[in-house]
């Protein structure tokens, strides 16, 4: 089987796709702010709307999605509700868990369930996930043992990309075109 073969063949069975958010749907940079007089230090994400506009298509088209992450950040915790994001565990010092957790509660196999990582600590859960994918300007080690890497880097649009890999893999993407424009 050739390799677009097979990660067409692998794409079609996707019916959860998790993702790590910084690097990923983050270009990576954390923004930390100080208020004089104020304890709490406030974060500032930038998120790219088309990965927003693909998540939520997933959505639309049946496909679960999950952040696992490794930060706790009320601005993911804002997005992930902004898009109907299905499983949302931040904090995660190993991923492992709740990627499994992920797994359990949406009933599929991980065979059967997209990653998408940026750096080291996503390397346990591709090596795991029927469809492993990393970012562009991914560690070469994640890069390395990937089914596929997207053209747009963390950050720009590769979440997106993935979106329409699997809908495209799975002969949906004429149907979902018109839901997007909805």
């Amino acid at each position: 089987m050739s390799e677009n073969n097979d990660l067409h063949a692998r794409a079609r069975r996707i019916k959860l796709f998790l993702m790590d958010v910084d690097g990923t749907l983050t270009d990576g940079g954390v923004c930390l702010m100080a208020t004089p007089g104020v304890e709490a230090i406030s974060e500032l994400k930038i998120f790219n709307s088309r990965d927003g506009a693909g998540l939520k298509l997933a959505g639309i088209m049946g496909i679960r999605t999950g952040f696992i992450t490794g930060r706790s950040s009320e601005a993911v915790r804002h997005r992930a509700r902004e898009l109907s994001v299905n499983y949302v565990h931040l904090g995660q010092e190993t991923k492992t868990a709740a990627f499994e957790a992920c797994l359990n509660e949406a009933g599929v196999t991980a065979e059967e369930t997209a990653w998408l990582g940026d750096d080291l600590p996503d390397m346990p859960l591709a090596q795991r996930a029927g469809l492993a994918i990393a970012v562009a300007d991914a560690a070469p080690e994640l890069k390395a043992l990937c089914h596929y890497v997207t053209r747009a880097p963390g950050g720009h649009g590769a979440a997106r990309e993935v979106v329409e890999l699997i809908l495209k893999a799975q002969g949906r993407w004429e149907e979902a075109v018109p839901k997007a424009l909805a």
